[in-house]
């Protein structure tokens, strides 16, 4: 169980990496570059100590779907990205994906 909650955290880490690779304009902006460093790190280390324990790819699809889920949510909700019915219905897709995997493991 702890490796399922350690990938989740790793997973919104990765929203969080995502995010701050494209307001880093290429990694010329200092905070979020830094934001972008720190958080890959934790992202990387947390999938890599789940997998210990998880199959690895089960645990690469979960965590790659909460970061891309985050990732469009959050473009959606900062208008970022232009809301449409499609998307919200493909991200919905993708975290039941997410869910699923986890039922059948």
């Amino acid at each position: 169980m702890l490796a399922w909650i350690v990938l989740v955290v790793s997973g919104v880490f990765e929203a969080v990496w995502a995010t701050a690779l494209g307001r880093s304009a290429g990694l010329t902006k200092l905070g979020p570059t830094t934001v972008f460093g720190v958080a890959v790190v934790i992202s990387m280390a947390g999938l890599a100590w789940a997998m210990r324990t998880l199959p690895t790819g089960t645990a690469y699809a979960v965590w790659v779907g909460i970061g891309a889920g985050l990732t469009v949510a959050y473009e959606l909700a900062t208008g970022a990205q232009p809301f449409s019915v499609a998307r919200v219905l493909l991200v919905a897709g993708i975290v039941g994906c997410v869910i699923g995997l986890k039922l059948v493991s």
